[in-house]
Formats: structure tokens, sequence, C-alpha cells
């Protein structure tokens, strides 16, 4: 069995289809002796945002995104969309198995934690 990348929405995992970029890879690297817990918060209606406690790879453009789009904003915080912005992001990844209502239910009702693993 293949080793990937996950990740879970309040103990809920999602499917995630993951960028081949830097960002990822030390993503991986960084969950892969131990899982990460990422405490979110809800801001500007659209989005939950949470601190990854260290600095990873970036390659930021300016995108526009949309319900399931996760991000790395500064280089040290995960971003998981549930509507759509536009900023200057590095693109991490892509909720598959929700669609936009669920991400909304998901992410939408308060604070959330998010958890990423290697497995």
């Amino acid at each position: 069995m293949t080793k990937a990348l996950h990740l879970s929405i309040n103990d809920a995992e999602v499917a995630v289809d993951w960028e081949d970029n830097k960002s990822v890879a030390a993503l991986t690297e960084l969950v892969s002796s131990e899982p990460l817990t990422v405490q979110m918060s809800l801001y500007g209606g659209f989005e939950q945002v949470g601190s990854l406690g260290t600095d990873l790879p970036r390659n930021d453009s300016q995108t526009t995104t949309r319900a399931g789009d996760i991000l790395l904003y500064s280089g040290n915080q995960l971003v998981i969309f549930y509507g759509t912005n536009s900023w200057a992001y590095t693109r991490l990844g892509r909720v598959t198995d929700q669609s936009a209502a669920e991400m909304k239910d998901l992410l939408g009702g308060g604070n959330v934690t998010v958890t990423l693993w290697w497995e």
C-alpha cells in the first residue's frame, strides 16, 4: 500500500488532491513522523486559517479561490476555503469529495481542528 498525506477536519477525513510542489513536499516531511494538529479560526466568512507553527517553502501567485481549496498563506498559515477570495497564495491541494455546500457545512459553523498525517 502506498503512503499518502491525509487531512481531517474535526475528525472527518476528506479526500485531497495534493499539488506536486516544494510546499507539499515540506508539509509531508513535517508530518512524516507524527501528525500535526492545526487549530483553525473563521476568517472573512469564506475561509478557515490556522498556524502551521513553522515556515514552508512558498511560491505565491495571485489566486482566485473556490470552496475546497487548500492554500498556504505567508509561508506559515494553512487556509482552507468554503467560499471565494482572491489573494497571493501557494496552492497546496483541493478537497475532492465534498461539494461547496458540504465544505460550508464542515467549515462555516465555527472554529475547527484540522489534522494532517502521513500513512
